[in-house]
């Protein structure tokens, strides 16, 4: 006790000193903690942690674009007049004719009611037996000639090696006073046309048209390419007729308007 009387503040000294050593030894420890703590707050700051977005929820979007895709189109032109009013159009009677289509009036409403074929056709019409070289009545009918007085039959005579029609009686086959083919041969084409007792040869030449115009009741029959006709106002031309249709020129306006035939 005596020892620690007298030497109490030497031994508070050294106690104090060597609190101040530990306390210097562990600073470094914490120094270097706190450096680390910052360093982590800095990383942390200058490079965050992204998380991964979660998925996009596209529901309502994609409902909207299926309805986009499924809309029922507006039609303004065929059953809708808000915006597009029909014409009313009268005819020559007065009648209030609806144009919807614009075929109700003009030439498109003109319609085909007939197209007949017109043949060239080449029949046999009898042997003559009583000279000293048969000969043969052949009567040839030109149905789509220019001239109506062609349209009718012409008979010529011919023996083998004989024209008549432009037409030259090649051969005979069979006995020559009951033949059973005749060959003739056009001069100027060589076209060839068989022709047996009760088989006439027969080709297409051209067609005729029937034609009516309902607006105004008008009707024409037997109409050739070249007609001429007026209806609707027009002055209209038939340039061209086949088995399904027939074309006809507007003189007004150099219009071609092709009407179909349906038997």
């Amino acid at each position: 006790m005596d020892f620690i009387k007298k030497n109490y503040e030497k031994i508070i000294l050294s106690i104090v000193l060597l609190g101040l050593v530990g306390v210097a030894g562990f600073l470094p420890v914490l120094i270097a903690s706190d450096q680390s703590q910052m360093q982590e707050k800095k990383e942390g700051l200058i490079h965050p942690r992204v998380e991964a977005l979660p998925d996009l929820v596209m529901t309502n979007q994609d409902a909207v674009l299926l309805r986009l895709k499924n809309t029922t189109p507006l039609d303004f032109t065929t059953t809708n007049r808000l915006f597009n009013p029909v014409t009313w159009q009268k005819d020559k009677n007065g009648k209030l004719i609806k144009i919807v289509t614009g075929n109700e009036v003009g030439a498109g409403a003109a319609l085909v009611t007939k197209i007949t074929p017109l043949y060239f056709q080449i029949s046999l019409n009898s042997v003559i037996t009583n000279e000293a070289v048969p000969r043969y009545e052949f009567a040839m009918e030109d149905q789509a000639a220019e001239a109506p007085a062609q349209h009718r039959p012409h008979h010529y005579y011919m023996s083998v090696g004989e024209t008549g029609g432009n037409f030259k009686l090649n051969a005979v086959k069979g006995p020559a006073d009951s033949p059973e083919e005749l060959d003739l041969v056009r001069g100027d084409t060589g076209e060839t046309a068989i022709v047996s007792p009760g088989s006439p040869y027969r080709r297409v030449d051209g067609y005729t048209a029937d034609l009516k115009y309902p607006p105004e009741n008008f009707t024409a029959n037997n109409l050739r390419v070249g007609a001429q006709l007026n209806f609707a106002g027009d002055q209209y031309n038939i340039i061209a007729i086949d088995e399904n249709d027939v074309i006809l020129l507007a003189q007004s306006n150099q219009k071609k308007y092709v009407l179909p035939y349906t038997p």
